[in-house]
């Protein structure tokens, strides 16, 4: 097991600073050298490892002004914690000893869009991968449709905030790390770890923090 080389707290401020700088367009481009690809050759050490949704519009090195090395990023269809996403946390965590997991949510999200037309009562065709995927997405949005609407099962698009349902999904995705995987449990229970969940805003360029397990704080 790599210990941690800063705090939950240190990693994420850094982070914060990082997204503070993206949205006020001055940029560092940090460790993006030919000496920083040299000196990356053999070997990796990043403090922070992401689980981000793979939509091009999201891309955590670039808003949080980081560079190679910088993170260690996982991502998929809506940030969804299936085996290969807590094997691949397991590993930053164990082997190359992050100090912070962060789960990056957006607005706008087309696997919660799709996830939420497969809660209605007529969904799109999907192939099945991708209908196995967005089942995991599902339970947030009957979460969310369920505070307000009990007569039926079946969701109204034109009724249902998606972003609010993201948010749902993202504390959905750090209880599933927490409880499928002793090594993150054990990690963030003695302080090495901590879990934030992020939303992030395409129209200004903030992460806004939603959840957090462990020992940091973000202001929520």
């Amino acid at each position: 097991m790599h210990e941690p080389r800063v705090t939950p707290q240190e990693a994420w401020e850094s982070l914060q600073a990082g997204n503070d700088r993206f949205m006020q367009g001055t940029l560092l481009h940090p460790q993006q050298s030919a000496a920083r690809r040299h000196e990356l050759s053999s070997s990796q050490a990043p403090d922070a490892a992401f689980i981000g949704c793979s939509d091009s519009r999201v891309a955590a090195e670039i808003l949080f002004d980081c560079g190679l090395g910088d993170l260690f990023v996982f991502r998929n269809i809506g940030q969804i914690a299936n085996s290969n996403t807590v094997a691949t946390m397991e590993f930053a965590v164990a082997e190359l000893g992050v100090a912070i997991i962060v789960v990056l949510a957006h607005g706008s999200c087309g696997a919660v869009a799709a996830a939420i037309d497969q809660t209605t009562e007529a969904p799109g065709e999907v192939t099945p991968a991708i209908k196995r995927e967005l089942g995991l997405i599902q339970p947030a949005v009957q979460a969310e449709w369920h505070i307000e609407h009990r007569d039926t099962p079946y969701v109204d698009p034109a009724q249902i905030d998606a972003d609010a349902v993201g948010r749902h999904h993202l504390r959905s995705t750090i209880r599933e790390l927490t409880r499928t995987s002793r090594v993150i449990s054990d990690a963030v229970a003695s302080g090495r770890l901590g879990i934030v969940g992020c939303q992030y805003q395409l129209e200004d360029g903030r992460v806004m923090p939603v959840a957090a397990v462990g020992r940091v704080d973000i202001g929520v």
